[in-house]
């Protein structure tokens, strides 16, 4: 019950701030609603720790590998015209394109699971996202290795590129992931 009055009065504070208040004033009131989202979201996280850790662990690095592997099963099936030839000439728009109808089904699926709070149409754009994200992560790892003159950024798995192209596509797509868990609807 304290949580509905919590929020009832923080409404009729944003009401009145928004209406009558100065941009100082309702700055101030942003930061402090911020802290005590933080605060609530610690609180959470000690009740229920493993909620987190299961997400963060599981729901990301799998949609990410479905995704990985649908540009590449795609791209090899159908591609046809590079994506970033300057960059990483083997991946193509065909690829992309595979990444971004499996990777975001995938994420709707396994949103279902791990976020039924968020509406469909919410995971739909949601997984094209962190498709998104994870395309520019692997590119941008592809970019810094170029730079580098290194082909493999490690031996540990030979032939795949080393540790890091298996972990590319988390590079930009974990920090989204993570804010939409931490501000999910």
């Amino acid at each position: 019950m304290t949580r509905v009055i919590s929020g009832a009065v923080l409404i009729a504070l944003t009401v009145a701030l928004v209406w009558f208040a100065s941009p100082l004033a309702f700055e101030s009131f942003a930061i402090l609603v911020g802290l005590l989202a933080v605060s609530e979201l610690v609180r959470l996280v000690r009740v229920a720790p493993a909620i987190l850790i299961a997400l963060v662990y599981i729901a990301l690095p799998l949609a990410a590998l479905v995704q990985i592997r649908a540009q590449f099963y795609t791209g090899r099936a159908f591609g046809r015209r590079p994506l970033a030839p300057a960059i990483s000439p083997k991946k193509t728009i065909e690829g992309a394109i595979g990444g971004f109808v499996f990777g975001t089904v995938a994420l709707v699926v396994i949103g279902a699971w791990w976020a039924p709070q968020l509406r469909i149409a919410t995971r739909v754009v949601l997984g094209f996202a962190i498709v998104a994200l994870g395309i520019g992560g692997d590119l941008f790892e592809s970019f810094l290795k170029r730079r580098a003159g290194v082909k493999d950024s490690s031996a540990l798995i030979p032939g795949h590129g080393g540790v890091l192209d298996r972990i590319d596509a988390l590079l930009f797509a974990a920090p989204l992931y993570y804010l939409v868990l931490k501000y999910a609807e």
